[in-house]
């Protein structure tokens, strides 16, 4: 736990917010929910503790599972913290889905002498129900909800606010922000173009929706008029800066928070977000079958080879789990889905795997320095004139 010193509180008033005073926070951020295992129960506590937002991605996880995160979380913090969840119908591809599918993986999974997938026939298998961890989230009446993917009907929001929860949709053009808006949401994440993951689209086609973070926040917050956290490249102060000069009221980072010291993900993907370009990632959907930021490997470049065999989503992702499963037990990044910002080479500007702690700190001492940097320019300008 961690008690609010002078230092924090003046922290807290210079980069105030309405949202950031909502949640008491030291500044305006967020750590962002990465489904796939880098966001523990350790890493979630860690930066709510340091006074930010902490993310857990609870959409790969069974209702249960979420509930035992959750219990962890709130065994190591007093702070708020957020729960995520990807809003999904329920999976039924046929059976030629599958197999066209399975003809692109099957080559991949001999790479590690495992034989060849079979169909999942039960439907559940390929990703946990949602409505299950919907009920399961309202139960546990966690104090921020975000939603990724689809678009919660106005019965479903009332039921989070009725728990106490604070609700966040991901848009990634204005009609989306729109629609949470109309849904009641309290506040949207403005994923850009250039975020890493999972693209949260819901309204139109993916390659129509890659709007720079940029353009994205300020038109965003003119439509709706609501909080907007912006996603996508942001990895310093300067990032944070401006995204809270264009409007936004707080700022969503995932991809910083993937080299944290608390983060799952294994050491060769850590080492490769940290050597990669600005040109390394691609957004593809031949993984999981729906796009995703991630940096250029041989899973991507092989499995898109032969676009007409990649499944939808959650099929592909399920069908490709074990394989991927299995890179990351052997640490071997060419078959992992390396999911990454394009703004991941700027990471390289601090020491590698810092503690999340550490990482809210040095973000905190960033935004200060940038803001300082602008007062000087003003001030500068003022005296010239």
């Amino acid at each position: 736990m961690i008690s609010v010193s002078a230092s924090q509180s003046a922290a807290a008033a210079a980069f105030s917010t309405p949202f950031s005073r909502r949640f008491g926070l030291r500044l305006p951020l967020v750590q962002g929910p990465m489904a796939g295992g880098p966001t523990t129960p350790a890493l979630v506590a860690a930066v709510s503790n340091a006074l930010a937002l902490g993310f857990l991605a609870g959409a790969a996880l069974a209702p249960e599972k979420i509930a035992s995160e959750t219990a962890a979380i709130r065994a190591l913090t007093d702070r708020p913290f957020g729960v995520n969840l990807f809003v999904l119908d329920t999976a039924r591809p046929d059976d030629a889905t599958v197999r066209r599918a399975l003809a692109s993986i099957d080559p991949l999974r001999a790479h590690y002498g495992l034989p060849p997938g079979a169909p999942l026939t039960p439907p559940a298998r390929y990703a946990p129900d949602f409505r299950a961890q919907f009920d399961a989230l309202v139960d546990l009446r966690v104090p921020v909800a975000s939603f990724t993917f689809g678009l919660l009907a106005k019965e479903d929001v009332a039921r989070l606010h009725a728990a106490g929860s604070y609700v966040i949709g991901t848009a990634t053009h204005v009609a989306e922000g729109l629609a949470w808006r109309d849904a009641g949401a309290d506040a949207i994440v403005a994923q850009g173009a250039e975020a890493g993951g999972h693209r949260g689209t819901f309204i139109g086609e993916v390659p129509h929706a890659l709007v720079g973070t940029m353009a994205l926040v300020p038109q965003l917050a003119d439509a709706t008029g609501l909080p907007v956290l912006a996603a996508g490249g942001i990895m310093d102060g300067r990032g944070m800066a401006a995204a809270l000069a264009l409007g936004a009221q707080g700022v969503q980072m995932g991809t910083a928070f993937l080299g944290c010291a608390e983060s799952a993900i294994p050491a060769d993907w850590k080492a490769r977000l940290r050597d990669s370009a600005d040109t390394a990632t691609s957004v593809t959907r031949a993984i999981t079958g729906r796009h995703a930021r991630g940096i250029r490997n041989p899973l991507m470049q092989q499995l898109e080879a032969h676009p007409e065999n990649v499944a939808p989503y959650p099929v592909q992702n399920a069908l490709t789990q074990e394989l991927r499963q299995h890179a990351a037990r052997a640490n071997d990044g060419d078959y992992l889905s390396l999911w990454s910002g394009q703004g991941a080479p700027l990471a390289r500007r601090r020491e590698a795997n810092l503690g999340a702690a550490q990482l809210v700190d040095a973000l905190d001492t960033e935004l200060r320095a940038t803001l300082e940097r602008f007062e000087r320019f003003a001030a500068g300008e003022s005296s010239s004139a």
